[in-house]
């Protein structure tokens, strides 16, 4: 007779269950840590004449350093300030524990062998009674972690100066303090089957759009079966193209940019193990945002928001434009600026795409070079090796001095990027425009940006417009796209925003 599913499942729950005999629950642990030579196994006795044992299992690289006198802390409580074990038996122990009379510290009972395989690899210390079908997870995790520190990705001049650290705790903790409020929601989730790392979804209730956020737990669904070590593991499951060059979320590594964010209607993703929270969903504007920006001036900031929309032309456009004046349009440069350009070119054995293609592979390695190498030599290594490529190359004739500059330029421009995935996304398009402008010249060139700005005006984030408040259109949010607005001003359209809200609501 072929059994059903509720027999099979119940019979493997019986078959996990701890056994109340310790030599089999400690065999059959040991079985499951075969060749584990850092799990410790150390036995203790109790009761009339230390009849009765235990044993304590953990993993010392995960745990603080255990000794005997750590069955006694204990049992504190139970055990006579003498310090006689003699007058404990193992019902007083049952009894003791699941009172939960322990003043030691936090514990939990635990009562099948995957939960004490993974307590132990928690870090948590494990107390097995002989004659007891349930045992005691005493937290004792004791690992090295670094200490909350200034960011090294994201520079600050104003502002704090708090960066996450790779314990996902800690990083709840420092968005706690700024956003006080219980509309916060965190909600914890685990990915994959080995490792099991631990990530957050957090919002803060009444702001957060509620389709996006059911759209973002739908593609959550098959984050559980990865492996994840970084919160960027997970971005497949919530970027709509994962083929696009422009990024659909944004990184931090900064609690107060992580929190207004949230006060914004975002929301983040953080795991276990990582430094950075992953912000979404996120528009192209915001990408030329940066958290200072509201440390500083209007003003200033809506300068250097300017700033950075040129910078972004210059590095996506420079080679390419100049590729097309040369090639196609010289009577568009001034007469006595072309013929510095034809006399610095005089001898280039290439074509000015050609130069532009070696000249901006030299660069993209030398950024590479400097970023793997260790940090002491890296920059001095991309600084010296860009003086003397260049300079070797223009007396080698290999290059002309006017590439050798825009080649900078357009570097220095992709640098001024608040968010790095932004600077690659430039970086991965700066190549197909230089050949668009090679065959074509600016029609070619034309066509690139209508390509690009076609792609932009239909990806989306979580089921958002990628390229809002643009296309489409949306005046009220305009308002600190380009410029900086100041706060007065931003508090009083959203509060219009909110009553126009309302009164449709109302009239519906």
């Amino acid at each position: 007779m072929e059994m059903n599913f509720e027999e099979h499942t119940k019979q493997q729950n019986n078959a996990d269950r701890i056994s109340v005999d310790l030599k089999t629950s400690e065999q059959h642990i040991k079985e499951i840590f075969a060749n584990c030579q850092d799990i410790i196994y150390e036995r203790f006795h109790f009761g009339p004449s230390y009849e009765g044992s235990a044993a304590m299992i953990y993993c010392a690289p995960l745990t603080q350093e255990m000794d005997g006198g750590q069955l006694n802390s204990a049992l504190q409580d139970l055990v006579p300030e003498s310090g006689d074990m003699e007058s404990i038996q193992i019902e007083n122990i049952r009894e003791f524990f699941e009172r939960r009379s322990s003043a030691f510290q936090s514990y939990e009972l635990l009562t099948a062998y995957n939960e004490i395989t993974e307590a132990v690899l928690d870090g948590y210390a494990i107390l097995i009674f002989d004659g007891w079908d349930k045992v005691v997870s005493l937290d004792a995790g004791s690992v090295e972690r670094r200490q909350v520190e200034e960011p090294t990705s994201e520079a600050v001049v104003n502002g704090p100066r708090e960066g996450m650290v790779e314990q996902l705790d800690k990083n709840i903790a420092l968005i706690r303090l700024r956003l006080r409020t219980p509309d916060l929601k965190i909600e914890m989730y685990q990915a994959g089957t080995l490792t099991k790392t631990r990530f957050l979804v957090g919002y803060v209730d009444g702001k957060v759009d509620p389709s996006v956020l059911a759209e973002l737990k739908k593609r959550l669904e098959g984050a559980d079966k990865v492996d994840a070590l970084d919160t960027n593991y997970i971005r497949e499951f919530v970027e709509d193209s994962v083929y696009s060059p422009f990024s659909q979320y944004r990184v931090t590594e900064r609690p107060d940019v992580a929190v207004g964010s949230l006060l914004e209607g975002k929301i983040i993703l953080m795991a276990d193990g990582t430094t950075s929270a992953m912000i979404c969903p996120t528009f192209f504007t915001e990408l030329f945002q940066s958290a200072e920006d509201y440390y500083q001036r209007p003003v200033i900031s809506t300068l250097i928001r300017f700033l950075r929309i040129a910078a972004f032309f210059i590095a996506l456009t420079l080679p390419s434009l100049y590729i097309a004046l040369s090639n196609f349009h010289p009577e568009l440069i001034p007469t006595t600026l072309l013929l510095k350009i034809l006399d610095t070119r005089e001898g280039i054995p290439f074509p000015a795409f050609i130069e532009a293609v070696i000249m901006q592979f030299f660069f993209e390695l030398l950024r590479e070079a400097g970023i793997r190498l260790p940090r002491p030599i890296g920059s001095a290594v991309s600084i010296v090796g860009c003086l003397i490529i260049g300079e070797a190359s223009i007396r080698a004739g290999i290059a002309s001095p006017i590439m050798i500059i825009i080649i900078s330029l357009t570097g220095m421009a992709s640098f001024s990027m608040p968010q790095y995935e932004l600077a690659i996304a430039l970086r991965i398009l700066l190549f197909p425009l230089m050949v668009l402008a090679f065959m074509w010249g600016g029609f070619g060139l034309m066509i690139g940006y209508i390509l690009i700005f076609l792609h932009l005006a239909t990806l989306r984030t979580l089921g958002k417009p990628f390229f809002s408040p643009i296309a489409p259109m949306r005046m009220m949010q305009m308002l600190d796209v380009f410029v900086r607005v100041p706060t007065k001003l931003r508090m009083r359209a959203a509060a219009k925003a909110k009553r126009a809200a309302d009164l449709n609501t109302a009239k519906e």
